[in-house]
């Protein structure tokens, strides 16, 4: 079941955005076989925090959120994903993380790809910062060859970790912001270059540190709108796409889902009062009939 409850400052300005995204995601072009789109973004002006993520796969596969309360070893978190695997997530200290595919690389001699193990889940249960989840990949020896990851905090860090002919490659925070779609950022001539939706969204995120309103999920929110995917069938009928955007105010603890790009589909949850609970609880992602 979705939650349905409101919180005032999301509300008044979630509706206006997710407008401009529908609109938006009508001009996108279709790739199938490299999509995602993720943002870590610390407001200048108040120093708060927001990450963002387009998850573009498949529509038939069975999405939830799931929410697990903290105990005596292990931080409580939420993620999102399905196959009881975490796509992408956040703790209650505010640690952030989501990956992307990439062209295929040689990952370090000795180290292993996740192959169905949930790190994430695991990353998120015993890590804070972005310093604590690198160290925790390189003790357990993961590493990915097909994908690079994000991590960001609630302390204005973020990196993205990428494999690169058998070596980790760290492409750190620059200024305020750090982005990451489908190409590897530490060898651009590996492939997936141009990329219409990293352009996007850094164009956006220029205007936005032009603005002199004050940064909030509406305007966060439309840095994003212009990298969604057009839901689009491929010759056997399956449909691809958007399937869901997430977005996180790291700062304040607040989490928003809007589901295959349906405005009237939002899943909105206060996560400090998500994370005080003491039972898990998962919330599975419908299609509106």
């Amino acid at each position: 079941m979705l939650c349905k409850r409101l919180y005032p400052m999301v509300h008044k300005y979630m509706l206006k955005f997710l407008l401009l995204i529908i609109v938006l995601f009508l001009f996108t072009s279709f790739n199938s076989s490299y999509a995602c789109s993720i943002i870590y973004y610390v407001d200048k002006a108040t120093g708060k925090i927001y990450v963002a993520n387009n998850e573009d796969y498949w529509y038939d596969v069975k999405s939830y959120i799931q929410i697990i309360p903290g105990s005596k070893n292990k931080l409580a978190r939420l993620w999102y994903g399905w196959d009881d695997f975490a796509q992408g997530g956040v703790n209650e200290a505010g640690l952030f993380f989501d990956g992307a595919a990439t062209p295929e690389q040689n990952i370090p001699e000795g180290y292993n790809d996740p192959n169905g193990r949930n790190v994430g889940d695991e990353i998120l249960a015993h890590c804070s910062n972005v310093e604590e989840a690198i160290a925790y990949l390189e003790k357990e020896k993961i590493a990915v060859s097909k994908g690079h990851i994000m991590f960001g905090d609630s302390a204005g860090n973020a990196a993205v970790l990428e494999w690169i002919n058998g070596e980790k490659k760290l492409v750190k925070l620059e200024n305020n912001v750090l982005i990451a779609t489908n190409y590897l950022l530490s060898m651009k001539s590996a492939g997936n270059l141009p990329c219409y939706r990293f352009q996007s969204i850094e164009d956006r995120v220029i205007k936005l540190n032009e603005s002199k309103g004050t940064v909030d999920f509406r305007l966060f929110g439309n840095v994003i709108a212009g990298a969604v995917q057009t839901p689009r069938k491929d010759s056997s009928g399956r449909v691809f796409g958007t399937l869901y955007s997430t977005f996180i105010n790291i700062s304040d603890m607040e989490f928003v889902l809007v589901y295959q790009l349906d405005n009237s589909n939002i899943t909105r949850l206060n996560l400090k009062e998500e994370f005080a609970k003491t039972k898990k609880r998962r919330i599975k992602l419908k299609a509106n009939s």
